[in-house]
């Protein structure tokens, strides 16, 4: 692989662009001047984003700096950041205050509208094949996008890396190792509708798979906080949230403990009774005093439980790993299985903050829940390294 050959990256979540950011420090420091990027400082301008006033959000987000450039052209150290955005508010938000640290690490970013009013996939797909086309290697922040997968379509990259989109990672790695279709773990098999159009786009997910898979003159690299094996040939690097726990921390502790919530309701895994219940069990057993949502969490879901509970709602405006790092932070973070129990270890070592998880019930569960949910959540919190493991009674079901 050239050292100075184009690297694009592309990304839908602000959790997959701190990734990315993670990885780019990881290589370098692991590889050497791999990405030679030069930092500079943020510029006082910003210019107005054209959605902003569509999906305002309570934090009052800057707009992201106008990129002319392309997502193709690529910065001065060859790290090339293309974010398609999703429509809601808190993750657009999360997007550009991360956005603005990849850019003072001196990396580009472009921001690519794809969804809702102010573009479409079928142009955002025209806008970026050209430089899928042209980058030799490829970072990928969620394999089982659609959206991704189409992209991958025309791509030619020699290098193709997988960096973390959370506990998807091990379902993915799974489901690759398996030679199995790409499929997110919640889902359902649905109706007939579902069902055709699954058949229809079935050649896509192939293509995708064969370019994620390992092979002679293809090479994948994984990058992950997660507990898997990597498949035959590919590389597997540990994210350990260097660059994290390099620019921010220690964070101040608070006497209280903090809650994590979970986006399992939204998803239609957990019935949003055994939800309340249960974080009302875990607030008064553990003495806590703060919920951080996530960032998927309903406003109004979010409104009955500070009502029922008293809790302070939380709603972080970067990952939750940044302001965990930032603090203040609770003496014990107490999380559902997800993606920070695993995560949250890296970036908090040395700190003194416990991390705990707290399994889901299988009566918790909803009766439409994929029949993967109860192992796969089950393995999520097995796994996971450095965490206390609270009894499933410190939350007791309904009733």
């Amino acid at each position: 692989m050239n050292p100075s050959a184009p690297t694009l990256a592309l990304v839908e979540s602000p959790v997959q662009l701190l990734n990315v950011l993670e990885w780019a420090h990881t290589r370098r420091r692991d590889d050497g001047p791999l990405l030679t990027t030069v930092p500079r400082q943020p510029g006082p301008a910003r210019d107005r984003d054209p959605a902003r006033d569509r999906d305002r959000n309570p934090a009052r987000d800057p707009a992201p700096a106008r990129d002319r450039s392309g997502p193709g052209t690529a910065a001065a150290g060859g790290l090339r950041i293309v974010v398609v955005p999703p429509t809601d508010p808190m993750s657009r938000g999360q997007l550009r205050r991360v956005a603005g640290l990849v850019r003072d690490e001196g990396h580009t970013v472009h921001w690519q509208e794809a969804r809702g009013g102010s573009g479409s996939p079928a142009g955002a797909l025209a806008a970026l094949a050209p430089a899928v086309r042209r980058a030799e290697r490829i970072v990928v922040g969620d394999p089982f996008s659609r959206f991704l997968q189409l992209l991958l379509v025309p791509a030619r990259a020699a290098e193709l890396v997988v960096v973390d989109d959370g506990t998807a990672t091990m379902e993915f790695v799974a489901q690759l190792g398996r030679g199995e279709r790409l499929r997110r773990w919640h889902r359902s098999g649905g109706g007939a509708a579902s069902r055709a159009r699954e058949l229809a786009y079935a050649p896509v997910s192939a293509a995708a798979r064969r370019r994620l898979t390992p092979r002679d003159g293809h090479a994948v690299e994984l990058f992950t906080s997660m507990p898997v094996t990597p498949p035959p040939g590919a590389r597997l690097r540990v994210n350990d949230f260097a660059w994290t726990r390099a620019r921010f921390g220690p964070p101040r502790l608070t006497r209280g403990t903090d809650l994590v919530g979970t986006s399992l309701v939204e998803t239609g895994v957990v019935d949003p009774f055994r939800y309340l219940d249960a974080v009302r069990a875990l607030a008064r057993e553990h003495g806590v005093t703060r919920y951080f949502a996530h960032r998927r969490e309903s406003p109004e879901k979010l409104r009955a439980l500070s009502e029922a509970t008293g809790l302070e709602i939380v709603r972080p405006d970067l990952p939750l790993e940044l302001i965990a790092r930032r603090g203040p932070i609770g003496r014990t973070v107490v999380s559902f299985p997800s993606t920070v129990v695993h995560t949250l270890p890296y970036a908090l070592t040395g700190t003194g903050v416990t991390v705990a998880v707290c399994g889901i019930d299988p009566a918790w569960l909803t009766a439409t829940a994929s029949p993967r949910a109860r192992g796969f959540l089950a393995g999520v919190t097995d796994t996971a390294r450095d965490v206390r493991r609270l009894p499933l009674g410190a939350a007791p079901a309904a009733g």
